[in-house]
């Protein structure tokens, strides 16, 4: 299988601009900048059926092309590299081992929106990944791949990283652009969309490391190229990130449509032990998990929305036989509860409800009353908030309750707990 995003992964020194220069580093971005018009880099895009990364699939190309090409403002794009999403750790690979890749990919990106500066938002713990790609900006400078009038042409960019404070919240696209204005990570009520009002009030574009960063691959090959690795309407690769009861955890490139039966046994080398798969999670901690009859399922946006789960940030948590899952859901609750922003009453008093609420089945304190709430408080969530976290909560804890109903109520079995007066 031909790698796009890993191909420098463990390569001796690959985050060096020597180092990605051998195999034709920046010649993409030469090629766009010397023989394609923006229009013409927008097609090739939108032809390659590149989707976005970070969670909500959208087409790339088809996202740039909002960008108004008549408004006399500045333009720009901001790089989501907050990863803040539980069993998500790939952008991070690319920061530190293929940094110029992204770099590349931003300068064929912002060529082709109009925009001549482009924010690189990192979460603050990524502390090497922040060194590694301000090391590679200022190793592009030297070599004139940025700055002005870069690779003797008359375009000039500016790329500056900007340093998160730990929200997860500012994952979320423009709870990330308030924060980039140094104001509280909350978002906003759309529309006006980005593309037309986004940072500073500009028009913006908002992508994922992983997504830009199979942008050179694509002008370098071809549309058609990217487009036939992967599956219907779901181009090229992606990067799987799989932790949890597994031989083998880690990164994995696999074309999109790579069944999860493929990915668990194949390529992490099945559960640890012997034991049998009791759940997983597809997508990242916001997405509904899984059981063991539905991971035939393809790993494309398409497939996973079909059966009521997500692809995500491409993060799977394999869950085995021994786990305890109103455990795993108190987790995952509390979680929620932690990095609601607080903006939407739904979400800032639901989810910690439905913390509390899941602990009480944990601890041994739930009545039978308690599990005939707990749908109703966790469905009264999602849709009554103004970003996408409260929907969140609602499929992922929604989702245990749901499919291991039975262990909640063995917990009620189980009481012994006696109310004080």
């Amino acid at each position: 299988m031909e790698k796009i995003t890993s191909r420098h992964f463990g390569i001796p020194n690959s985050h060096l601009l020597e180092t990605y220069r051998k195999d034709g580093g920046y010649e993409a971005a030469r090629k766009a900048l010397t023989t394609m018009t923006p229009a013409a880099v927008i097609e090739e895009v939108k032809k390659s059926n590149l989707r976005g990364l970070g969670g909500a699939g959208f087409p790339t190309g088809m996202k740039w092309s909002f960008i108004p090409a008549n408004n006399p403002k500045p333009k720009y794009l901001v790089i989501n590299g907050d990863e803040g999403e539980p069993g998500t750790f790939k952008d991070k690979y690319i920061f530190e081992q293929d940094p110029h890749s992204l770099l590349e990919g931003i300068i064929i990106t912002c060529y082709a929106i109009g925009s001549h500066k482009c924010y690189v938002y990192i979460r603050g713990e990524y502390i090497k990944s922040i060194n590694a790609v301000q090391a590679a900006i200022d190793e592009a400078k030297k070599a004139n791949f940025l700055g002005k009038g870069i690779m003797g042409t008359n375009f000039d960019l500016e790329v500056v990283v900007h340093q998160g404070a730990g929200a997860y919240i500012c994952g979320e696209e423009t709870a990330l652009l308030e924060s980039l204005e140094g104001k509280k990570g909350f978002p906003r009520l759309k529309p006006p969309f980005p593309a037309v009002v986004g940072v500073f009030g500009c028009p913006t574009v908002i992508n994922n490391v992983e997504t830009i960063a199979c942008v050179g691959p694509i002008i370098a090959k071809g549309a058609e190229w990217f487009a036939k690795l992967g599956s219907e309407k779901n181009g090229g690769n992606r990067l799987f990130c799989i932790s949890g009861h597994v031989n083998k955890p880690g990164v994995y490139e696999l074309p999109n449509g790579t069944t999860l039966r493929e990915l668990i046994y194949d390529h992490a080398g099945g559960i640890p032990n012997g034991r049998k798969l009791k759940a997983v999670i597809p997508g990242g901690i916001s997405a509904p998990l899984l059981t063991p009859d539905q991971i035939d399922v393809k790993m494309d946006f398409d497939s996973l929305k079909a059966i009521g789960s997500m692809a995500g940030s491409g993060g799977i948590i394999v869950m085995d036989d021994t786990t305890d899952m109103v455990w795993a859901a108190m987790v995952a609750a509390r979680f929620f509860a932690h990095e609601s922003c607080g903006q939407c009453s739904p979400c800032r008093e639901g989810s910690g409800w439905v913390y509390r609420q899941v602990k009480r089945f944990y601890d041994g304190h739930a009545k039978p009353h308690d599990l005939k709430n707990l749908p109703g408080i966790i469905n009264n969530i999602g849709g009554n908030t103004i970003c996408a976290f409260g929907d969140a909560t609602t499929m992922s804890i929604g989702s245990y309750v749901s499919k291991f109903r039975q262990e909640f109520e063995a917990k009620i079995k189980n009481d012994n707990f006696v109310p004080t007066a």
